[in-house]
């Protein structure tokens, strides 16, 4: 019953969500309708791109949106149908049909609730910047290719990878139309560009859509169209979600949910970074975009998350609670109720100019070229996350980034973990005990180990000692040792074994209180050949090793 408590108190509404709105709902309405008039075309736009449609897009934006701003733990996070998701989508649809993205929805929804219950929320911290990066430039990319078929006017070619599709676009080019659609492409990315020029408050997005929608209708070209839209919300139903459909789909959930989690919580850090505050709740995030997407589901939209650019818009907005986010979303409802119509009208063509110019804010130039010209590891990582995004899968980009990632981190320790042979001058200097420490350079050795003992450094170490045969007394110090795994400490039980193998007496100096337990469980301890072996001081161990090499020489 306290661990029940304890969850809810952590992923639950509170009344402090809605601290201070007495004083800022008039900012928080403007916000929010000011954030839903630019993700209406947005909505549309991801609906069509991913495959399930421009319904389902806006759905998405309508449901999801109103369940994570009511339960997420963001108060500046808006949610709804993404670029990056309609890249893991577009080959679910193509492999299963759009029946199958409602169940996938649910499914990842539960996951991602399970999430953040056990609390992995913060695990996003461990996801290196070159790969985020690397990451958003792949999507961006797709997103843009995704766009082809729809910007040249042609049917959409079957497949389900994208550069093929865009390829095969081109070539079935044939007609007049396509130069149709181009310039109202064009025309759509020249208002987009150009009003936020003359007023960065104006929603450019849905002044080029409408401008083009206009043009279309007055001109009766014939383009490709958005088509009917429903003039309700759908009923809830739960699809069929036997053990069959469970294992059939349950890898594309996991993709799902892996997605929805990283960028929901990305986008959460990215809109408290431009609030200046540090207020989201990562675990409870996860929660409350798992519910939006087992609602989006159940009212057959797509699976959702948490929307970058519209946060962001959201916060220049004015935005200080989550009211916002829930007034988007009843904007959006307005327009399913009373709008329908008018919003099937809107070209295709129209749509893919507001995703090339998204898919082109997405990415941020300059920290691109940051990561590029920082080293040559960092431009790598970025560079293969990218290419793996756009080749592959976008799942498999993060894995592989974050694996190279954490590779390249562990040389860079490892490189940065010393052994040094330390001289007679340089104790002498330390210890200001010349005449005692002059001697050691004949029979006694002394070795400091530095920074990392773990399986990247442990091999190195055992080469090192390998060719020491000269001494009779091995000092290891070790109080520099900053960390130590199970593999560190084997190295150093085989080097302590080889030593007192071949008649070297091994003194082990400076053990840390924390490191102690590991090197008794290894057993380095234990091959020492007396206990008294192991020291606190160095020149404790010093006189002990000299009454060594005296009584060698005695006898």
């Amino acid at each position: 019953m306290t661990l029940a408590r304890t969850i809810a108190s952590r992923s639950l509404p509170r009344r402090s969500d809605y601290a201070g709105l007495r004083s800022s709902w008039k900012g928080d309405v403007l916000a929010g309708v000011t954030v839903g008039v630019v993700a209406l075309p947005l909505a549309l736009a991801f609906g069509v791109t991913s495959g399930v449609g421009a319904a389902a897009g806006l759905v998405t934006a309508v449901v999801a949106g109103l369940v994570a701003g009511v339960f997420g733990g963001s108060s500046l996070q808006v949610s709804g149908p993404t670029g990056a998701m309609t890249v893991v989508l577009l080959p679910i649809v193509a492999v299963y049909g759009t029946g199958a993205v409602f169940s996938v929805a649910i499914m990842a929804g539960v996951l991602v609730i399970i999430l953040g219950l056990v609390g992995l929320g913060r695990t996003i911290a461990y996801i290196p910047w070159p790969v985020v990066e690397g990451f958003t430039v792949g999507i961006a990319t797709i997103i843009a290719l995704q766009q082809v078929p729809f910007a040249l006017d042609v049917p959409k070619p079957p497949g389900d990878r994208t550069i093929v599709i865009a390829i095969d676009a081109i070539k079935s080019v044939s007609s007049s139309d396509t130069l149709r659609a181009l310039a109202m492409v064009a025309v759509v990315i020249a208002v987009m560009v150009g009003v936020p020029r003359i007023r960065r408050s104006l929603p450019a997005s849905l002044i080029a859509v409408v401008l083009a929608t206009i043009v279309a209708e007055l001109m009766s070209l014939p383009i490709d169209r958005i088509g009917l839209l429903p003039s309700s919300l759908p009923s809830p139903s739960l699809p069929v979600l036997d053990p069959s459909t469970l294992r059939t789909l349950a890898g594309s959930a996991i993709a799902v949910a892996a997605l929805a989690a990283i960028e929901s919580l990305l986008s959460a850090r990215v809109a408290d970074g431009m609030a200046d505050g540090g207020r989201y709740n990562p675990d409870r995030e996860l929660v409350g975009q798992g519910l939006a997407n087992v609602a989006s589901g159940i009212f057959g939209g797509m699976p959702a998350t948490g929307a970058i650019a519209r946060t962001a818009v959201n916060v220049r907005s004015g935005a200080r609670t989550r009211v916002s986010a829930i007034v988007h979303s009843l904007v959006l409802l307005v327009v399913v109720l009373f709008g329908a119509a008018l919003v099937g009208r809107i070209p295709l063509a129209a749509l893919a100019g507001v995703l090339i110019v998204t898919a082109v804010r997405m990415v941020d130039y300059r920290s691109a070229l940051a990561i590029l010209r920082s080293t040559k590891s960092e431009a790598a990582v970025f560079s293969l996350t990218a290419l793996v995004t756009i080749f592959f899968d976008l799942i498999l980009a993060v894995e592989i980034g974050i694996a190279v990632a954490a590779l390249l981190a562990l040389r860079a320790v490892a490189k940065q973990s010393g052994l040094e042979r330390e001289t007679a001058a340089t104790l002498a200097v330390e210890f200001d005990q010349d005449e005692e420490i002059s001697l050691l350079h004949e029979r006694i050795a002394v070795y400091r180990l530095d920074g990392a003992l773990f399986f990247g450094a442990a091999q190195r170490f055992l080469d090192e000692f390998t060719a020491v045969t000269d001494v009779e007394v091995v000092i290891l110090r070790l109080s520099g040792v900053r960390i130590l795994d199970a593999s560190g400490a084997n190295a150093l039980m085989e080097i302590v074994h080889d030593l007192e193998h071949r008649g070297i007496t091994v003194l082990i100096k400076g053990v840390r209180d924390e490191d102690r337990p590991m090197l008794e469980a290894i057993g380095v301890l234990e091959s020492l050949r007396h206990e008294n072996h192991l020291f606190t001081s160095l020149p404790e161990a010093i006189a002990h090793a000299r009454s060594h090499v005296e009584r060698a020489r005695v006898h």
